[in-house]
């Protein structure tokens, strides 16, 4: 694969990256995307020159150059992932339709399924900042995100039948927790990301996503109990591990599926 493809694609990430930033904070506010970007610290209109992924940032030792208060590192952070994980996305894209076909020349569906991978990191990263930050799901991201992926899906091919059952699936696991818990375990939001990766995995792809969400939560609740900075019975944002796993099955599922039958 040509390398300058890879770097473009890079470049692409980053620039979605940075509208995605955008776009997790005018949620929070409730502000129109239309208006130009602005520092949240002074409300001073950023210009083109300071608003440039990654690199802006770096020139500007991470403050704002208008009052000189410091710029969250989410920004860089999310900016060089998406563009990281579209360079992942369609390189292994590209990889099994040169095992699958012999080429990707002309094949539409190679780009195609890039696009949906590529959609689908940017609702995860929202998921992923957004719970993070405010302990929230929004349904305003996931519902379209639903519908959206869910045609990605059979322009690709998949069964409709196994989406919507691996949908179902996906759902039902987080409301009976949420019926049983009355709402104390989890959120309503989390409901819907359930059914959310269901669409967008397929079976069995939405259980290896449930299974590996939940043993990082583990991981990382113990690590935060172990630190004290969390106690048993604390809060923790579902959607930033569910995310998580929903992005590492994308990419890996076969593989963890394979070296899971070959351990029974």
């Amino acid at each position: 694969m040509p390398i300058l493809i890879l770097i473009f694609v890079f470049l692409f990430g980053l620039i979605i990256g940075s509208f995605l930033n955008c776009l997790i904070w005018r949620l929070h506010k409730k502000e129109s995307l239309l208006g130009r970007s602005y520092c949240p610290k002074c409300k001073k209109q950023i210009a083109w020159y300071d608003n440039i992924p990654v690199f802006s940032f770096i020139m500007l030792n991470g403050k704002c150059r208008q009052c000189g208060q410091g710029i969250s590192i989410q920004y860089p952070l999310v900016e060089l992932i998406t563009g990281l994980l579209f360079v992942a996305a369609y390189f292994l894209n590209y990889e099994l339709r040169i095992t699958n076909y012999g080429s990707v020349i002309h094949d539409s569906l190679f780009m195609i399924q890039s696009a949906r991978d590529w959609f689908l990191i940017c609702v995860m990263i929202v998921i992923f900042i957004y719970d993070l930050r405010w302990y929230l799901i929004l349904d305003i991201v996931t519902l379209p995100a639903c519908l959206i992926i869910l045609i990605f899906n059979l322009i690709l091919g998949f069964s409709l039948w196994n989406l919507l059952i691996s949908g179902i699936i996906g759902g039902s696991f987080f409301l009976i927790q949420f019926i049983i818990s009355k709402g104390r375990w989890i959120g309503g939001g989390d409901i819907r990301l359930g059914l959310l990766i269901g669409l967008a995995l397929g079976w069995p792809g939405v259980l290896v996503a449930i299974i590996i969400s939940y043993f990082i939560g583990s991981i990382v609740g113990l690590g935060l109990i172990a630190f004290g900075k969390k106690q048993w019975g604390s809060e923790v944002p579902l959607g930033v591990f569910l995310s998580t796993g929903a992005i590492i099955t994308l990419f890996w599922q076969e593989q963890i599926l394979n070296w899971y039958l070959n351990i029974f």
